[in-house]
């Protein structure tokens, strides 16, 4: 049953993120980063969220920076909007999965 839960607060603050996202104004957050996935720890105290950007990988590293400045808002937030007893750490980590599933499908698509 505890799995079930953690699953589903996992992809609560998945989507919840993304709304958020689209809300900083900070200029170093890339205006097409996308949560790709969340890890939330068994207990809740922390969650890990992997960002990944259209513009690549350099991008989203530096998005993570404008992510971890804008960290206690974010927190914040998730905690209003998901009615939690506790707001988890965040761990903000950068991905390349968009760039690499887009590599796969050109290369699918050239064969």
């Amino acid at each position: 049953m505890a799995n079930f839960k953690n699953s589903r607060m996992a992809e609560d603050i998945k989507r919840e993120m993304t709304a958020v996202l689209r809300e900083l104004k900070d200029p170093r957050i890339d205006p097409m980063l996308t949560v790709v996935r969340t890890e939330l720890s068994g207990d809740m105290s922390s969650c890990k969220i992997y960002v990944s950007s259209f513009m690549g990988l350099e991008k989203a590293q530096e998005s993570v920076k404008g992510l971890k400045s804008a960290e206690g808002f974010i927190r914040s937030e998730l905690f209003h909007r998901l009615k939690m007893r506790k707001s988890p750490e965040l761990r903000f980590i950068a991905d390349d999965s968009i760039a690499r599933s887009a590599e796969i499908s050109r290369k699918l698509k050239d064969l």
